[in-house]
């Protein structure tokens, strides 16, 4: 707090932070909608929702990955005023976006009958699980192009169109779950598998409500995408790829890590599973936070890359850090003293809630880590370095954090099989590790830019 710009920084980072933030809760909100609403139907609706959601979540958070690249590439073209390189960029990321929601559904169609011939569930189950994926992939593509509008309008430092949209988003969801899985207004009644149509036309009436803001934005008017078309330009698309294919694995092997731990634990029993998910739960809701946070540094570190003003992108980093400390200890606090509240909100079973408020405890220390992780990730991101984001989380979270897990919750080697809270001391160390690192990677990746200004001068 010693830099005279800090709540300067800190107030802009906000401004751009809050909406995305407020867009994420949004996004889990409409989740939990869907499976409140699928599991009014039957237990087996739930279960099937909530079987396909984790199916189909990572896929589309990897795909997420590959576009989140725009953003960081057209901060660094605003700084510089570079706007024909903008509307190209966002083309080109339009087009990737056109063939991986494409992809999505070909995919689909390609692998879903040998799986679904081959796999071990309730047959109910099973049928309703393809149902709703083989539904909610036709609004893979619609998805994908909103995806490259936002990232293009929060590239420009746009965030509140997000927010507008998934606001949106939300309000079209509600009444199309009821439509689709009651059969309400002469549709069929489809359960929970009626979530995957409802969900397919949220992507889409998103996709259309960002193209409106975008065609009519009075702010894009200097980067508008329809005065000219671009077509597809193979050097670009290596470069968004160059760097968002790395941004893409990274949040896959996080996803993947806590799926792998959530199978690990099963044969323990229901109430250790359960306990784990609660608090895993919560901690992804905490997560936002920082998450948000990080994304607008991208923005900010990325318009500061391309305006050549890098002590201003070091200064801003370090704000952010402890402003990202400051919310850690507010929250891990929070959790600290609510922690059986807390965990009272998911279930009323007690030995299942005082397991959960044990590992509540860990999740208060993951947030420290999490929080330094995240948002020096974000700024590097910024700077467009996400090779080294992908080496290290993969080294911090599978080598570090799952090993060290393993040992702990499931073997004697150092203390007796800890459990469930093993593995927490295995993500808080993974962390760690990725937070040193990644700060780390983040001072070398500055000094480099300081001494090309030397140089340059």
């Amino acid at each position: 707090m010693k830099s005279p710009h800090f709540l300067q920084n800190t107030k802009s980072l906000l401004k751009l932070a809050y909406p995305i933030l407020i867009a994420q809760l949004i996004q889990n909100l409409m989740g939990f909608a869907d499976t409140v609403m699928a599991g009014r139907v039957s237990s087996t609706d739930m279960a099937a929702v909530a079987v396909a959601s984790s199916i189909w979540l990572p896929l589309i958070l990897t795909i997420y990955g590959v576009i989140m690249a725009l953003a960081a590439i057209v901060s660094q073209y605003a700084g510089s005023k570079s706007y024909k390189k903008i509307v190209n960029a966002t083309y080109q990321t339009l087009w990737i976006a056109l063939v991986l929601g494409v992809g999505v559904i070909a995919l689909y169609y390609l692998i879903a009958p040998t799986i679904e011939n081959n796999i071990e569930l309730d047959a109910k189950l099973s049928a309703l699980m393809f149902e709703y994926l083989g539904y909610i992939v036709w609004g893979a593509p619609g998805f994908c192009l909103y995806l490259a509008l936002r990232n293009y309008a929060e590239g420009m430092s746009f965030t509140r169109p997000t927010m507008i949209i998934s606001i949106i988003g939300l309000i079209v969801n509600i009444p199309a779950n009821y439509i689709f899985i009651y059969g309400e207004f002469g549709m069929p009644a489809l359960g929970g598998a009626g979530c995957g149509i409802a969900t397919a036309i949220v992507y889409w009436a998103m996709f259309v409500g960002m193209l409106i803001y975008v065609y009519l934005s009075k702010h894009l008017e200097n980067v508008s995408l329809f005065k000219r078309a671009y077509g597809i330009d193979t050097k670009e698309i290596k470069h968004i790829l160059k760097v968002g294919v790395p941004i893409a694995l990274s949040l896959l092997f996080e996803v993947s890590l806590f799926s792998v731990v959530a199978i690990l634990l099963a044969p323990l029993g229901a109430d250790i599973v359960a306990s784990h998910q609660i608090a895993i739960n919560f901690s992804g809701l905490v997560f936002m936070v920082p998450l948000s946070f990080a994304m607008a540094l991208t923005i900010k570190v990325g318009y500061c890359v391309g305006q050549e003003q890098y002590q201003d992108a070091k200064d801003i980093c370090k704000d952010a850090v402890i402003f990202g400390l400051m919310i850690a200890v507010v929250t891990a606090l929070g959790t600290i003293i609510f922690r059986e509240q807390i965990a009272a909100i998911y279930t009323n079973e007690a030995p299942v809630i005082e397991l959960a408020a044990s590992l509540m405890f860990l999740a208060a220390l993951f947030q420290f880590s999490d929080a330094i992780q995240v948002i020096s990730a974000g700024a590097l991101r910024g700077y467009k370095d996400t090779t080294s984001i992908l080496v290290i989380t993969f080294i911090s979270y599978w080598f570090i954090g799952l090993s060290f897990g393993v040992v702990l919750a499931m073997t004697d080697i150092i203390v007796p099989k800890m459990g469930a809270a093993g593995f927490w001391i295995g993500f808080i160390s993974g962390l760690t590790v990725a937070a040193i690192l990644l700060a780390w990677r983040l001072k070398i990746v500055q000094s480099r830019f300081d001494n090309s200004l030397k140089v340059t001068n």
